[in-house]
């Protein structure tokens, strides 16, 4: 089995709500993706549905980094990072082509902070803490090789780290398709309204098909909520306080040929020390992060402001001051919201990164954490909700995240094939076999292959064309105006396996183009 979702997949929909269910999950980000796979692959009937597409929300906009987190040493947050380099590594391991290392550099110039000697102490202690050791310090001769572009008034060096990035939105969907192969159920576009109760306990929900406006209730030993930022929203339903502050990061995508990068430059930002990079990701090269409250709506999607565009331009003014970059360099910008748990700090930036977990009259509520930590954070849900599940027993001892998927053809080799491996596991073999004469070449700009988008539409729940342009690939962000210039050849690759009439391709494209402007593009 590939996991895949087949045409006409919608049409088995109201069949859901007369199965019996022992966990339904609301929320199709990584962490709902996460539980999704943990309780199915170990014999629990689990469905689990989303309000929008799969990893519309944080999971397709975070920063695409899988990382040990080395700057919560500063904190004292040991536990904290240790796990995260254990979960990193796993990926690194079990999700190869999808889950990549990445090289930091960090240049030590005079009188900045952190100085070399702190910096240097805390990366002996990620070494110690990921098993692995590396030689850190570079001379400037050494490390202008690394990092040619930086800038260097006051260059005394750099040092340098290995972390992983990854394609968020990818993870989040091989995840998924791991767990339908596991039994588990996933359904985008299909929005839990109201929760249903027995007496006190909530018991289930009833859900609205953002597609056809139908209404189903469904019911489940456990109703967990894995809505991220979202989260309050439901906990209010059962009369619990807000807890969730939402933080907003922006990043700005380039063309690899105006901010070429072999390495990922780190920098503290000169306005306010925080930590700002940029790095070599998918064919381009990704710019970010911020870190500020977010206070628009979160029923519509986040957008860059002119505030956080000029501050990251300034941080690369300062690191690649012979770039000359400016506004019209930008192919492409997206912001996520972080679902960070309020603990009243003034500084967003120094609110923890911890996941929590909640029970309020039997909604499980899991937010926060990292994208890296996605399985812990699963294990640690099941936790919760064994005690009402007395039927199931399992130790949740930590099972491999993906199950290896050996397949062979002719058509594809070395580094291509491993990345088809990496982000389409078992159907990467039948993705290949579908390719016609010319798809197994990368579309210009890009890694991604014409394959990989004719596959997206036919077998993995494409609704809109955004869903195939901005998280099932990420043609989007990776190609000027969104790829406007490609949509006739994407048209015609896409169109006859979607099942779409003229009129619903020339609908759903003119929708694309309009939150293409207004939420990926430089703010007017």
């Amino acid at each position: 089995m590939n996991g895949g979702w087949a045409r006409g997949w919608r049409a088995g929909i109201p069949a859901l709500a007369e199965r019996e269910w022992d966990l339904l999950i609301i929320g199709g980000g990584i962490t709902g993706a996460g539980i999704l796979l943990e309780a199915a692959r170990r014999g629990l009937r689990a469905v689990l549905v989303e309000q929008r597409d799969f990893a519309w929300g944080t999971s397709s906009r975070s920063s695409k980094l899988v990382h040990g987190g080395l700057r919560y040493l500063k904190q004292g947050r040991f536990g904290l990072t240790r796990e995260s380099v254990r979960e990193r590594n796993a990926l690194m391991r079990e999700a190869c082509g999808l889950v990549e290392p990445q090289s930091f550099a960090f240049g030590d110039y005079h009188g900045a902070r952190p100085g070399r000697r702190m910096f240097l102490l805390g990366l002996a202690i990620y070494d110690l803490l990921s098993g692995r050791r590396e030689r850190h310090y570079s001379s400037v001769t050494d490390f202008l090789m690394l990092a040619p572009n930086v800038g260097r008034a006051g260059l005394q060096g750099g040092m340098s780290y290995t972390d992983a990035k990854t394609d968020d939105a990818r993870l989040v969907l091989r995840v998924l398709q791991e767990a339908r192969s596991h039994g588990g159920v996933a359904v985008n576009y299909m929005a839990a309204r109201t929760l249903i109760r027995e007496g006190e306990r909530v018991v289930g929900a009833r859900l609205e098909d953002g597609i056809d406006g139908a209404a189903i209730d469904i019911r489940a030993q456990v109703v967990v909520s894995a809505t991220g930022a979202w989260a309050d929203q439901l906990r209010g339903q059962t009369g619990a306080g807000k807890k969730i502050r939402p933080l907003r990061g922006s990043h700005l995508i380039f063309p690899a040929w105006r901010l070429p990068l072999a390495q990922a430059v780190s920098l503290m930002h000169p306005a306010d020390g925080r930590p700002v990079f940029a790095y070599p990701w998918e064919g381009v090269t990704l710019v970010g992060t911020t870190d500020v409250d977010h206070s628009a709506s979160l029923a519509t999607e986040a957008a860059i402001t002119r505030a956080e565009v000029d501050y990251l331009m300034l941080a690369l003014e300062c690191q690649f001051p012979q770039q000359g970059l400016g506004d019209g360099d930008i192919l492409a910008t997206f912001a996520g919201v972080r679902p960070v748990i309020d603990s009243g700090q003034a500084d967003p930036s120094k609110e923890g990164r911890d996941h929590a977990v909640w029970m309020d009259q039997g909604l499980l509520t899991v937010t926060g954490g990292k994208l890296t930590t996605f399985r812990v954070i699963a294990l640690d849900a099941l936790r919760h909700a064994r005690s009402q599940l007395p039927h199931w027993r399992d130790d949740l001892a930590p099972c491999p995240v993906f199950a290896p998927s050996p397949w062979h053809s002719m058509r594809v080799r070395g580094t291509q094939r491993q990345r088809l491996e990496g982000r389409h596991g078992a159907a990467a073999a039948a993705l290949v076999a579908a390719a016609l004469p010319g798809e197994l070449e990368p579309i210009p700009g890009t890694q991604t292959l014409w394959a990989e988008l004719r596959w997206a539409a036919r077998c993995e729940a494409v609704m809109h064309l955004e869903d195939l342009l901005l998280r099932r690939t990420r043609l989007g962000l990776q190609l000027r105006g969104g790829g406007v210039d490609l949509l006739p050849r994407i048209r015609a690759t896409c169109q006859g396996e979607l099942g779409w009439s003229d009129a619903q391709w020339e609908t759903s494209q003119a929708a694309y183009l309009a939150l293409w402007n207004a939420n990926y593009s430089l703010p007017t």
